[in-house]
Parts: C-alpha cells; structure tokens; sequence
C-alpha cells in the first residue's frame, strides 16, 4: 500500500500586513474570537478581532521585551493574562498596560540578569508554565547561556535544562505522555517522557532539521501532528508523530516565526526582512492565515497559586 502523499499549501497574501520586527506569540481567545500575538523588538502585543477583520488590529504598547502570552485560570483574559517579559513571568493588566512579576528568572536573592530575556512557552495540563530564557538583543552575538525554566503557580521556579542559545516552543502530545521542546540554533526538536509531576525524562531526537534556516516556534494538532514554523526558509513544516517530514506550507516572506490554530485555519507570524526583495521585503513580519484542514489541541490556562 503506497504512503499517503506529501501535503502541500502555498499562501499568497497575508491576512494583515502589520510589519512587525519580530511577530511571535499568537493566541487564541476563543471566548471573544480574537487572536493575540506580540512583537518581541518592539515590545508590542497585538489584538486583532476575526469577527471584525483585519481594520480591528489593537496594540498595547510595554517597556519589557515580550515573547509570549498565555491565559489565567479565574481571570477574564480582556482584563488579564499571564506574560513572559525580560526578568520572568508576569501578570499584565490589559488595561493600563501595568504588570507584576510573579517570579523572575534569577534564583531568589540573585540580582537579574541583564543580558537576558524570556522568549516562548506554554502551560501544561495542571496549569505549570513552560518558557526558555537567551541573550537579549543587543547584547552581542547569542550564547548558550539560556535556561528552560517550569513555573509552578507563579511561585516555585524549577530549572529543567540549561546551556541553551535559542530556546523556542514548548508542547505536549495528544496525551501528555512526550513534551516537545525546540532548541532553535541547533535545529534541534527535543522530545522528553512527561510525567504528571512536571519532572522529564529519556531525552531524545524527535526531529532534526535540514537546511538553512532554523526551526522556530510550532503547534500541535489533535492527531499528534507538529506544525513547525522555519526561520529563514519561507515555510511551515507538518512533522508526524513519528517526526518524519509529511507536508508544508509555503509562505511568500522568509523569516517564519511561529503558527496557532483558530479552527481548522492556521494563522502565521512572521519577522520583517529588510534585506529581502519583493514580496519577501514586503510582507515581513505579516500576519498569515491557512485552512490546513485539522484542529490543534486546546491550550491550558496558567493556575495561580493559592
């Protein structure tokens, strides 16, 4: 019986040209039917309704680089949500743009570290949060001096791994059983044995990248399938869970950075490229959407602690 066939989409034009320097982070609030994503230079996120189009987008303006968002349980995500900003994880208040750190990345006692900041991450199915720390810009050439860190109700800090240059997203398996972690630099998907404790174990490959750019942020679909965005490559890859490459989205801007499902539609951030040319130059750090025809897994809200 011959393999089901390669998958492929190309997308034209994008859903809103927003040219953003580094677009990251999109999330999907379902209860208002809008999509979320940040701007990691300029310390932006922006909202933008998908009942009123592209003309609604909304940006609140930070002081902290912020690479991505994620939903509190008990709070209403209009006025609330949960950020990774330069020293740590904090609690934003929507409204005035004012925020709290719950917990930073430094050891308690140890003074912050300048020369990094927090970049992706994800909430697991009992509410912990996930991120990876790097080298801020500006600050020289990347070094592997970032962590991956785990969040327990914003008081507890867990370090999971470290000696980490780029680390990017973070998810989980269908059935929590794997966690997928993505070292950007060495084009590098990590699976690990998950446990209901938050601890991880038997550290492998799941995926290793071949070609020039780097793999960046991905989401996972109900049937277990990875979709990867690729800086530098104009695409979005389909992994299958046995992380063998099985389809592609092909994009008209290089810098892809990463993907979220809203239904069966996948919707893309991407990074400005200014040395690009034509549609490259034009439509980087766009936003772009794509009906792929499945569904992603439903995100969990962060728990506070008690």
């Amino acid at each position: 019986m011959a393999g089901k066939a390669f998958e492929e989409w190309t997308v034209e034009e994008p859903y809103l040209n927003i040219h953003c320097s580094l677009g990251e982070g999109p999330y999907y609030e379902k209860a208002t039917n809008t999509l979320r994503f940040v701007d990691i230079i300029e310390q932006r996120i922006h909202t933008v309704s998908l009942t009123d189009g592209p003309d609604s987008v909304k940006t609140l303006q930070l002081d902290s680089p912020v690479g991505v968002t994620a939903d509190v349980e008990g709070f209403d995500p209009q006025e609330k949500i949960l950020v990774g900003l330069k020293y740590g994880i904090a609690l934003l208040d929507r409204k005035t743009g004012k925020y709290e750190y719950l917990t930073k990345f430094a050891a308690p006692g140890d003074e912050d570290n300048d020369r990094l900041r927090g970049n992706d991450g994800n909430v697991d199915v009992h509410g912990r949060f996930w991120i990876g720390s790097m080298t801020d810009f500006n600050k020289g050439d990347f070094r592997p001096e970032g962590h991956l860190f785990r969040f327990d109700g914003g008081k507890s800090r867990e370090t999971i791994k470290g000696d980490i240059t780029i680390p990017n997203s973070i998810s989980w398996s269908p059935d929590n059983n794997i966690l997928y972690f993505t070292h950007s630099t060495a084009r590098t998907v990590h699976a690990f044995d998950y446990s209901e404790d938050g601890s991880v174990s038997n550290e492998r490959v799941f995926y290793q990248h071949d070609g020039p750019g780097e793999p960046d942020g991905h989401r996972i679909d109900v049937d277990g399938n990875m979709w990867h965005a690729v800086y530098g490559e104009s695409r979005v890859l389909k992994i299958s869970p046995e992380g063998k490459l099985i389809g592609q989205i092909n994009l008209p801007t290089k810098n892809i950075t990463c993907c979220e499902f809203v239904g069966t539609e996948l919707f893309i951030t991407t990074a400005g490229n200014a040395d690009g040319e034509g549609k490259s130059k034009d439509y980087g750090g766009a936003l772009f959407r794509v009906d792929v025809g499945t569904t992603g897994l439903k995100p969990y809200q962060f728990k506070l602690a008690a």
